[in-house]
């Protein structure tokens, strides 16, 4: 039988109703709910956090990811619950911060609370514990019958319950009347001994364009200290150059040190700066191209190279090169 760890972090799927609102669970209420949900497993519960997810920010993700950390000598797999709003945060920064997992690592939540009669959290969790028992190591996503890489998920519905989506990646496994289907040749394979390292730059920016920004946010943000930027340009990587020119303030964050990610306001498919003039403009201004990540993915793993490296060209390297499948190199 599998030994299985799960780690509860609050959010709507371990809370109850009360007269002032959702409440917190513990982990023993937790099981209490689930019933059979983990029939096949040995499982132990341990609470490490009690937030709203709104609320778990970079401090949470050391802690969570220590925590999994520690999990991986006595379990064949862990399975993390947490709010739905930031996981695919968590999940992505997960990724980078514990590589070559050597189990099974699987977030899950859900849209109702785990007491509502509807409740999508005993389907959720049914799904992690089977990922959990699969074998299949790498960080994941449970939700709504798929299983995702945690650094491809992402919460594309405020209510429904199917709130997450793999994003240019089809999801690694599927739940149906067979049971776990996984898709081996998708999950990247580890590639070396289980490593922990937590240290993180949060002086990271994600700047959405809109018709008409002013390029003097650039500005702004290196005169207040921020060491990188993320940009979501329209389409597949433009930006304005006519009357408001990013490009140039790009070029002052390059002369600044401070490394600029260009990627795409559309949720699916890669950008592409090469298509359009704009886009080779700001290529010469020494923009790296986020090819097909998700923004949050993007985000975190900045964040984490950030720790790493601060020339350029490593930079670039770094952030080019898939760590967990988060990005397809062309």
């Amino acid at each position: 039988m599998k030994k299985i760890l799960m780690l509860t972090t609050g959010g709507t799927i371990a809370s109850v109703p009360s007269e002032e609102g959702l409440r917190p669970l513990g982990s023993e209420e937790i099981l209490a709910h689930i019933g059979g949900a983990y029939a096949g497993c040995e499982l132990t519960a341990r609470e490490i956090l009690t937030l709203d997810s709104s609320n778990i920010q970079p401090e949470e993700w050391k802690l969570i990811a220590a925590e999994i950390y520690a999990g991986f000598d006595g379990y064949d797999g862990i399975v993390v619950t947490h709010g739905t709003d930031t996981m695919a945060y968590t999940a992505s920064m997960t990724s980078f911060m514990l590589q070559n997992p050597p189990v099974p690592v699987v977030f899950t939540g859900s849209q109702l609370p785990i007491s509502h009669p509807l409740t999508d959290a005993v389907s959720n969790l049914r799904s992690a514990f089977a990922m959990a028992c699969s074998g299949a190591a790498g960080v994941f996503i449970a939700f709504d019958r798929k299983i995702m890489l945690g650094c491809r998920g992402v919460k594309v519905r405020t209510v429904g319950f199917d709130a997450f989506e793999s994003v240019n990646l089809p999801p690694v496994g599927v739940i149906s009347s067979r049971g776990l289907e996984l898709r081996h040749s998708l999950i990247p394979a580890p590639h070396g001994s289980p490593t922990l390292d937590t240290d993180i730059d949060t002086r990271v920016f994600l700047l959405k364009l809109t018709p008409g920004t002013d390029p003097e946010i650039i500005d702004l943000l290196i005169e207040r200290g921020y060491h990188g930027i993320v940009i979501e340009a329209f389409g597949s990587g433009g930006m304005q150059f006519v009357r408001r020119d990013f490009t140039e303030k790009l070029g002052r964050a390059a002369d600044a040190g401070v490394p600029v990610v260009l990627c795409s306001q559309c949720l699916y498919e890669a950008s592409d700066p090469t298509i359009y003039q704009v886009g080779m403009r700001a290529l010469e201004k020494g923009v790296i191209q986020g090819l097909d990540v998700t923004s949050e993915a993007a985000v975190t793993k900045l964040m984490w190279i950030l720790a790493r490296a601060s020339d350029p060209a490593e930079v670039r390297r770094m952030f080019t090169t898939p760590i967990a499948g988060e990005i397809n190199p062309q």
